[in-house]
């Protein structure tokens, strides 16, 4: 249960965010409040954002919020696809800044990671993102410099089907989901850093070692309890930051403010839910009323029913209600930990309320989620075709790597965390189907194994035991592949795992209609494997969407290039060769890697092709990553990045 310092704190914070109200966009404000100057959505295709730090007053404390037009959350972007849109990007603080188009498939000098596939925006300085528009669905916004996402940079984005809307609905709400601290966000994570567990404020008691004497006897509570030590882990430990910190938010409204979206009964009602924190897992639901989904990230899939699911950061999921009672709902985003939850309403008229539920019971780690034990679904795992040899990626004993799950297993089939056992239905990633086709039916020709590693007490996170400052080649994909990733959890925490650039195919039994996603959720030791086309040519960030694990190091970038390509710089690679098999046949797979350091010079003079000149420019204007720091540009771009025009061209990556 949450604390009583969580709760105090919650409801102080929660009062005091009515301030907030006067920085919200319309899609934003609740029915219950009358608001002046309305905002309108921004539609079109062309846009003129400009990034800056508002100054609040939240329960009489000084604040400020990185806003996008002035408004926490940004304001909604509609779009259309078919269309091409332009977006001039102005930055107004006092540092760089960056708009990453979340989900997007784009040219990847669009993209908007500083230090991957731009320099960043400096203070003053406008952006200028264009590109055509090839999907529809859900979406979002938020910046990749600086750890600002956590002060509400951030926004939604919907995309109108360019045909008519396979979803029929007479009507729709958007529901931002995040998370807000007063505290800085670096000093936030200086505070993990110095003691990974130090924001957990639902650690077990001696109270709770005597009740689990009495129902499971002294030697297996003590047992349980030297084996969690040896670890270095707490069975409680399974939100970096809880709800004793965080105020969670529904389009910027704390609990208390009941943000309320209006319906008639009998209307199909389009909940379009985005989880937008930088480190909260949500499990929805509304009481007393059905969620059928139709959308995940952004794409249809087959309508499943439900009432309950786990929402991780990064992730988008629509569903259908239809609400036939002259009544309010609650629509209840509990935290994963059950240390807090955000809140909306839906209603007929304003100013209804419904109850809220009682916070569930705190969930506890289990030896499943060391790896140790799993019940029948282990025989789920992969629902592959044939295995076919796996490139490994070894990480033997080193200071970021912890604990190894001695038995990973397919988890597709449970909920996820602190959802096992609710008495009601709660999706799971096996259910979904694609509502089309998978338009790219080839058998992977190529497989790689890649594993997710830590180091809770000195809170390092990384990929096969490296963090992004230490990693020397880049994950090459063969431009025009099938290819298998296999993504093992070693760590004792859930990951939304994030790919740029591209969508992929979740392996789960669906056939030929294996549901498309841009961000997985990998449980605590599990192993799935998602199926790739690298149809994007370019550099992409592949990483943690939790805020913090990404800053300490779990980000690789992923290079999208062609095999010609591949074997010309290979010869000029650090390191021994390694042959592995592609879909073209064999060939040499240590790709020219540019490791970006405070210098920046290291990374340049490796670079080949397009990224040769792009990494010149950047090398004379200054641009370099801090390490460990893999989002976050430093330095001056200038302009000489405008000099740069992108080529085409295999060779010309």
């Amino acid at each position: 249960m949450q604390s009583r310092r969580g709760f105090i704190h919650s409801g102080a914070v929660a009062s005091s965010l009515f301030g907030l109200q006067a920085l919200l966009p319309p899609w934003a404000r609740s029915a219950t409040r009358q608001m002046h100057s309305p905002l309108p959505t921004l539609s079109g295709t062309e846009f003129n954002l400009s990034i800056a730090r508002t100054p609040l007053s939240i329960d009489g404390q000084a604040a400020g919020a990185i806003t996008v037009n002035g408004t926490l959350p940004a304001p909604l972007l509609r779009w259309r696809e078919g269309d091409t849109v332009t977006l001039n990007v102005s930055n107004q603080l006092a540092e760089d800044t960056s708009i990453h188009w979340h989900g997007i498939l784009l040219p990847f000098e669009m993209d908007g990671v500083p230090g991957i596939s731009f320099p960043g925006i400096r203070p003053g300085e406008t952006f200028t993102y264009r590109f055509p528009v090839k999907q529809a669905g859900t979406y979002w916004y938020h910046s990749h410099s600086n750890l600002q996402e956590q002060l509400g940079h951030y926004g939604p984005l919907i995309i109108d089907p360019a045909g008519p809307d396979p979803v029929g609905y007479d009507r729709e709400h958007v529901l931002l989901l995040s998370d807000w601290t007063f505290l800085d966000p670096h000093a936030l994570f200086a505070t993990l850093k110095k003691q990974s567990d130090s924001l957990n404020y639902q650690k077990r008691t001696f109270g709770d070692f005597l009740a689990d004497v009495q129902e499971e006897g002294l030697a297996a509570t003590v047992e349980d309890r030297l084996m969690w030590g040896a670890m270095r882990m707490s069975p409680t430990d399974i939100s970096d930051v809880t709800g004793a910190t965080y105020t969670y938010l529904v389009n910027g409204h704390a609990p208390d403010a009941n943000w309320t979206g209006l319906f008639k009964p009998g209307e199909r009602v389009r909940l379009r839910i985005i989880n937008a924190s930088a480190m909260s897992f949500f499990n929805v639901r509304i009481p007393g009323l059905p969620m059928t989904v139709v959308q995940a990230d952004g794409l249809n899939v087959q309508p499943v029913e439900t009432d309950e699911f786990q929402i991780g950061v990064a992730e988008t999921y629509d569903v259908i209600v239809s609400p036939d009672e002259e009544r309010a709902y609650t629509v209840m985003c509990e935290s994963i930990d059950g240390s807090g939850f955000g809140r909306a309403t839906l209603a007929p008229r304003p100013g209804m309320r419904a109850a809220v539920p009682a916070l569930r019971p705190r969930p506890l780690l289990s030896m499943k989620d060391m790896g140790m034990s799993h019940g029948a679904h282990g025989e789920h795992a992969n629902h592959a075709m044939p295995e076919m040899p796996a490139q490994r990626h070894e990480h033997p004993a080193c200071p970021g790597v912890a604990n190894l799950a001695e038995n990973p297993v397919s988890r597709l089939h449970e909920p996820g965390i602190g959802l096992e056992d609710v008495g009601h239905r709660t999706l799971t990633y096996a259910e979904l189907r694609s509502l089309e086709p998978n338009p790219d039916q080839r058998a992977p020709g190529r497989q790689l194994e890649l594993h997710l590693t830590s180091n809770m007490e000195r809170y390092m996170w990384s990929f096969d035991g490296v963090q992004f400052s230490a990693v020397d080649d880049y994950i090459v994909f063969h431009h025009g592949e099938r290819l298998r990733l296999t993504l093992v959890n070693d760590t004792m925490m859930p990951h939304p795992i994030h790919l740029h650039g591209m969508f992929f195919q979740l392996v789960n039994g669906g056939g030929v209609h294996k549901p498309n996603k841009h961000t997985i959720i990998v449980k605590p030791a599990e192993k799935l494997s998602i199926d790739i086309t690298a149809d994007a040519p370019g550099d992409w960030a592949f990483h943690c969407h939790l805020l913090y694990h990404m800053h300490a190091g779990m980000f690789q970038v992923v290079s999208s290039r062609g095999l010609a390509h591949e074997v010309g710089v290979a010869a000029h690679s650090r390191g021994a060769d390694r042959a592995v098999q592609s879909a073209d046949g064999p060939c040499v797979r240590q790709p020219c890697r540019r490791t970006i350091d405070a210098g920046g010079a290291r990374g340049a003079a490796r670079a080949h092709g397009r990224a040769e000149n792009r990494h010149a420019v950047w090398r004379q204007a200054g641009v370099s990553l801090e390490r460990g720091r893999p989002h976050d540009v430093v330095g001056r771009a200038g302009r000489l990045w405008r000099r740069y025009q992108p080529g085409s061209g295999e060779n010309r990556r």
